[in-house]
């Protein structure tokens, strides 16, 4: 089993990046072994649908469930669709949220958490 986890670095000692579609990284691991490897999210910058782009690009990694903070809408709908599970409120480092999935202390989300579609973040 992998799940995937936003994450602001590369690393299990990187912290829970909040954003699920703009997040810097996903951290795939096996939540068993703790083998993992760091994708950096392409679409974190795109100007629109970087929550269904990055759907795409976790579900095609193979995983089984994502941990985030929040999910918008529409990456809700397409996590979902592609049988992923999806798991929000995650906060504190990657293995905090790896310790927290493996004690079964994070809950199955049932809807989006915010309203999504904003577009490029500004800087």
């Amino acid at each position: 089993m992998k799940i995937a986890i936003t994450s602001l670095g590369e690393e299990l000692s990187s912290g829970v990046d909040g954003r699920f579609g703009r997040c810097d990284y996903f951290v795939i691991v096996d939540p068993e072994s703790l083998d993992y490897e760091a994708i950096s999210n392409g679409s974190k910058n795109a100007v629109g649908g970087a929550g269904v782009e990055a759907a795409q690009t976790v579900a095609g990694s193979g995983v089984s469930a994502v941990i985030t903070g929040n999910v918008g809408p529409n990456a809700y709908r397409a996590l979902s669709s592609a049988g992923v599970d999806i798991y929000t409120g995650a906060s504190g480092t990657v293995q905090d949220a790896i310790d927290d999935f493996n004690d079964d202390n994070l809950s199955l989300t049932q809807s989006s958490t915010t309203r999504g579609g904003r577009g490029k973040r500004r800087r």
